[in-house]
């Protein structure tokens, strides 16, 4: 039976004016991954704050949120820890300033064998699929994007 443990996420969706999606290319636990730019709340802090934090600490970028997009409504479990329940919140947001952050025009733009590695790309949403992330919350979100936010 499955305890009372709850794995928290927040993440933002970036888009740009030429109808794409920042997407994340991660290395981390062994495992390459691609996901939207975020990550887990830690005790004490809100959704926005964490957000706010997340962007600031992989991305050294300022956000604005805009809107709510998206929360977790169905069960799963945590990919690295089985016996946390994942509950993962999405939000629109605009970058405070200019774009900062290196933007790769490749996937996983980053030096082989470090133990934590990312890089970041524009991914174009209509040609976007499920098939392009890694986790099954950021494969429903890409096609919400997707039927959503380009008509």
């Amino acid at each position: 039976m499955l305890e009372k443990k709850y794995n928290i996420r927040v993440y933002g969706i970036l888009l740009n004016k030429n109808n794409e999606v920042l997407v994340s290319d991660e290395h981390e636990l062994g495992i390459d991954m691609t996901k939207f730019p975020g990550g887990g709340l830690e005790i004490g802090e809100g959704l926005l704050d964490g957000l706010k934090r997340e962007w600031m600490e992989e991305l050294n970028a300022e956000i604005k949120i805009t809107n709510h997009f998206y929360t977790t409504d169905f069960f799963i479990t945590s990919a690295f820890h089985k016996e946390q329940q994942l509950i993962s919140v999405y939000y629109l947001i605009e970058l405070v300033d200019e774009i900062s952050f290196r933007i790769s025009t490749k996937a996983f733009d980053f030096e082989k064998g470090k133990e934590s590695a990312q890089s970041l790309r524009w991914m174009p949403i209509k040609e976007m699929s499920e098939n392009d992330f890694t986790f099954p919350i950021d494969k429903k979100v890409a096609m919400l994007i997707k039927n959503e936010l380009i008509s």
